[in-house]
């Protein structure tokens, strides 16, 4: 097959202008080489495209592909990760990973927690303001937890979003409102043990194929898997595999918020345990980074003891099995 390659490349982002945080959603030549020859090694026929600007430019020349391989995380919007599955809808091109809709609907925090509480998947109750003057209606406990809506990378995190009184609610709230221009997430603070699942495949097919822990060492901004500690993970974090009975428990939360959220072909579901013992969801990434060596999903393969163009090869039959 002759599979199409979309992306966002971080480096022609920062030689625009953007600030480094603005980018760290997008990816490095290293991700998208890395792509390229497991796509080849698993016997198809790689072409770069790039962006959603590309990808419109090289479809009103009329090329195609058989699918496309995207991993394009977009610039602006809540529907950012919607825009390229969004035009290819418009040709017709099939691509792997969620469609527009599943994209849109796990970008904004709020509406995929709404979701899965109608499912009846265990995630914390949460608000989602979207003006100052509505923390003081919040009637959450402290300590809370404020992030913003619709970010990733761990964008917007950082100490500051650990709230211990509700004095401090509402100063928070105002500094992630002015800097992301976007609603704010505020639910209980979960202080136990984090893990990320990674998930394979879609509906009842789908598989939790690892249980990944995070440890955050010493040096990391502590009780937060911040956008710093995520920044500088080689000295900051440590990352185990885990099967225990917790980490069962969060394989089966992940893979429940996977089905209700209609994810598909690959990605991964971040879940952390509360003082009273049980696993909550956190939130769920359908558009996994893939980096072959920094990646959060290539790492745990690793661990498991695969290569990472088995990685690829799994997703793949995954997306191709839908055609």
């Amino acid at each position: 097959m002759k599979i199409g390659l979309t992306y966002d490349l971080r480096s022609d982002y920062l030689r625009e202008g953007y600030s480094a945080e603005e980018t760290a959603e997008f990816d490095k030549e290293d991700t998208i080489e890395g792509l390229e020859s497991a796509i080849r090694a698993n016997g198809h026929t790689p072409e770069r495209i790039g962006h959603a600007r590309a990808l419109i430019g090289r479809l009103a020349k009329g090329e195609r592909w058989d699918l496309v391989f995207n991993i394009a995380e977009g610039l602006r919007g809540v529907a950012r990760e919607a825009q390229v599955p969004s035009i290819l809808d418009v040709y017709g091109i099939p691509c792997v990973f969620s469609d527009a809709a599943v994209l849109t609907l796990c970008l904004h925090k709020g509406f995929t927690k709404a979701v899965l509480q109608a499912a009846r998947v265990a995630t914390a109750p949460f608000a989602v303001v979207t003006q100052a003057s509505e923390a003081h209606d919040i009637a959450l406990p402290c300590p809370l937890f404020v992030k913003p809506v619709a970010e990733g990378t761990g964008k917007g995190v950082s100490p500051r979003s650990i709230v211990r009184s509700k004095a401090e609610l509402k100063p928070a709230i105002v500094e992630l409102l002015e800097k992301f221009n976007q609603p704010v997430l505020v639910e209980p603070y979960l202080s136990g043990r984090e893990f990320t699942v990674g998930l394979l495949g879609r509906g009842e097919n789908t598989r939790a194929v690892a249980v990944m822990e995070v440890h955050l060492l010493a040096n990391a901004e502590a009780g937060l898997y911040s956008y710093s500690n995520k920044e500088n993970y080689e000295d900051r974090v440590k990352y185990t595999l885990a099967d225990d009975a917790m980490a069962r428990e969060a394989a089966k939360v992940a893979r429940e918020a996977w089905i209700a959220l209609g994810c598909r072909d690959g990605g991964r579901a971040d879940l952390r345990a509360g003082a009273d013992g049980r696993v909550y969801f956190l939130e769920v990434n359908p558009l996994a980074g893939l980096n072959p060596v920094t990646s959060d999903l290539p790492i745990m393969w690793r661990m498991l003891g695969r290569n990472y163009d088995d990685l690829i090869g799994e997703i793949l039959k995954e997306a191709i099995g839908r055609l």
